[in-house]
């Protein structure tokens, strides 16, 4: 059974920058998975942040695009987010998640009606970890 574990979130002021880590195990096969980070703000939707797919192609919410950077390890064990220049807007709870090799493999880089990576085919997330910037 997958398990995501995040890890560093907090509080920042405007401007200022975290960088969160989600620690994948329990995957026994292939590793050409997908994996992405999502966010919930109260009273909203959870949206797409950025995600990247088993060849590495890496798509992006236009709200964080040349903010935010999506990375993973070599072993895709774990996954990041370096986020810059924060800013109030993005304050939520971010959460990782992943879509298997079968799902990634045949439906990988799905966007929603705004552009930003859908969570269509995720089935695997973690608990999330809360991120607050203040003005």
């Amino acid at each position: 059974r997958v398990q995501l574990v995040e890890s560093g979130g907090g509080s920042v002021q405007s401007g200022g920058s975290l960088r969160l880590s989600c620690t994948a195990s329990g995957y026994p096969g292939s590793k050409n998975v997908c994996m992405g980070w999502f966010r919930e703000a109260p009273g909203k939707s959870r949206e797409g942040v950025a995600d990247i797919d088993g060849e590495g192609t890496i798509k992006y919410a236009a709200s964080v695009k040349g903010r935010f950077t999506i990375s993973q390890d070599s072993a895709k064990t774990t996954l990041y987010l370096q986020m810059d220049n924060l800013q109030p807007e993005d304050t939520a709870k971010y959460y990782c998640a992943e879509k298997g090799p079968l799902v990634c493999a045949y439906h990988s880089g799905l966007l929603d009606a705004t552009g930003a990576p859908s969570t269509d085919g995720y089935n695997f997330w973690g608990q999330g970890t809360q991120v607050t910037v203040s003005s």
